[in-house]
């Protein structure tokens, strides 16, 4: 199996396991909660996020592509000095970033919500806001050191820390906002204020499965830095180079967090004067579309992450040493990849975005099912537009990363209000779905231009998932269907909307699956050592 694949795997299977801990935890948490409460967190996160992409300076990623591209020729020590001097860099970022979210917070919050409105408090806001930014110390130096080992394509470290944050954190809050609520009958606003929190108590536990990892692999990279081939590059130009590789990853690491702040900074605004909405139903929608839908769609997105760190440090190998029809097949792969496994997750979550929502949350279903079967295809193209821009930092086209996000982010700024004002809660989406288009289209343009890419082997295996995603659609409509006439459509119950939520799933993932085997498609794209697996399979099932 291929560097991208396994690396792939790993990472994928990683980063989706941690999101769907993310999407159970929120479970509970809209249960012990309520949907007003979910607007709160969300309005402590959105904030924190991008000032947190900032406060890495997108080193982490650039660290990966830096080390990378120096171990690829052999200097291992440069890879090393970049660690050490990294490491105090990310910790006084880290806490200029947390002085100035903290600081920050109530101006923040004076923009979120009115003061003496029914519904969340300047006050609540603030604090949920400057208990968030705590984690702002630690984050930066923990997801540097992930950088460094992915960019010996050592994915083990960053999938084991990822997984173990998100146990860490999901235990503190729902430990702690069940005392709180239950057990001494405090606040909401409390409880989710240790809700936020959480996230500096599971920075902790990551690093020191990081640190683990570290003590452990440390003698043989001793070895490799002793053997290494030394450029003696100085700190100034080491830098200058790591900050040319840093400044896109900082763009697209906010590609996500920018288009979630334009709809905190517009939705409630948009639905109050344009619609006459009361702050309460604004914040509604505001918490089924960034606070729980969003956790749904990004499980599929989640499913591009992985590759998307992946395939950084790879191409830059094969970029660095002029191997392009190796690099040529990579690019190839990592489409076939995102699409195959996006593309039916996206449609199929829109498809069942009724019986997904009522399964899961407990409020609000009719409200979260139409806003989820909206918002659930934009999954597609947050996973290309990350793969694309991955695959611009690799040919170092850096610049085109920045520019195309910049060109998407003013489309969505541009239209969120207008839309928002003219389709309700579904415009924030529409105009989402126009930002990430042109940027996608701008990141594909300039990896044909400067690599002398083909798209028609990805645009045929395109067209074949398309077809496979057609006869999935009838397959769900259909025992949706099925299930609905004898039954009647009761989504009001969670039993009733599970059934249907998994024969959908079975129906539709057998159908795309089977489809996918038959004509070769699932061989090709994931290798000779799964159809070696389903064979032995075959045998010991014929035997």
């Amino acid at each position: 199996m291929s560097k991208l694949v396994r690396g792939t795997l790993i990472l994928t299977a990683a980063t989706f396991f941690s999101k769907f801990l993310g999407l159970i935890f929120v479970i509970p948490l809209e249960r012990l909660f309520g949907t007003s409460a979910g607007a709160l967190y969300s309005y402590a996160y959105q904030p924190y996020t991008v000032i947190l992409s900032i406060a890495t300076l997108g080193l982490p990623l650039a660290v990966s592509k830096f080390v990378s591209k120096y171990n690829a020729l052999g200097d291992y020590a440069t890879g090393r000095r970049l660690l050490r001097t990294g490491m105090l860099l990310m910790s006084l970022t880290g806490l200029i970033a947390f002085l100035g979210l903290f600081f920050s917070a109530e101006w923040i919050a004076g923009f979120l919500v009115k003061e003496g409105s029914k519904g969340n408090s300047i006050s609540d806001v603030t604090m949920v806001i400057r208990l968030v930014s705590t984690a702002l110390i630690i984050v930066p130096s923990m997801s540097l050191i992930r950088g460094y080992f992915q960019g010996f394509q050592s994915m083990g470290p960053t999938a084991l820390s990822q997984v173990v944050e998100q146990i860490v954190r999901i235990g503190f809050i729902l430990i702690s906002a069940t005392l709180i609520l239950k057990v001494f009958g405090g606040q909401e606003s409390t409880a989710v204020g240790f809700a936020t929190f959480a996230a500096f108590i599971a920075a902790l536990a990551s690093l020191f499965i990081l640190i683990w990892y570290w003590k452990k692999r440390k003698p043989h990279l001793d070895k490799l830095v002793k053997t290494s081939k030394r450029q003696r590059i100085s700190l100034v130009k080491m830098y200058k180079e790591l900050i040319g590789y840093a400044i896109p990853f900082v763009a697209v690491g906010l590609a996500i967090p920018l288009y979630s702040v334009i709809d905190t900074f517009t939705i409630n605004k948009a639905l109050m004067n344009a619609l006459a909405y009361s702050q309460p139903e604004a914040e509604t929608f505001y918490a089924v579309m960034t606070t729980y839908s969003q956790k749904l769609i990004m499980i599929p997105v989640s499913l591009s992450t992985g590759l998307a760190l992946t395939v950084i440090p790879l191409i830059t190998s094969y970029y660095t040493k002029k191997e392009t029809h190796i690099l040529h097949n990579q690019v190839t792969k990592t489409f076939e990849i995102v699409l195959f496994l996006t593309v039916p997750a996206g449609v199929g979550l829109s498809l069942l975005a009724v019986p997904a929502y009522s399964f899961l949350f407990s409020e609000e279903v009719a409200t979260g099912g139409y806003v989820l079967s909206w918002y659930a295809p934009t999954a597609i193209l947050f996973a290309l537009f990350s793969v694309s821009a991955a695959i611009l930092q690799g040919i170092n086209q850096q610049k085109f990363a920045v520019y195309s996000l910049l060109a998407g982010v003013f489309v969505k700024l541009s239209l969120n209000y207008i839309l928002i004002a003219s389709f309700g809660i579904a415009g924030a989406i529409i105009a989402t779905n126009f930002g990430y288009l042109i940027s996608i289209s701008i990141n594909l343009f300039i990896i044909k231009r400067e690599t002398d890419y083909s798209f028609k082997p990805v645009f045929k295996r395109t067209i074949l998932i398309g077809m496979f995603i057609g006869l999935m659609t009838l397959a769900v409509v259909g025992v949706k269907s099925g299930i609905e006439s004898m039954f009647g459509a009761n989504y009001g119950n969670s039993w009733f909307s599970g059934l249907v939520l998994i024969v959908g799933v079975i129906a539709g993932a057998g159908v795309y699956l089977y489809m996918s085997h038959f004509s070769g498609l699932l061989q090709h794209i994931f290798g000779d050592r799964l159809e070696r697996f389903l064979r032995k399979k075959r045998m010991r099932s014929n035997g």
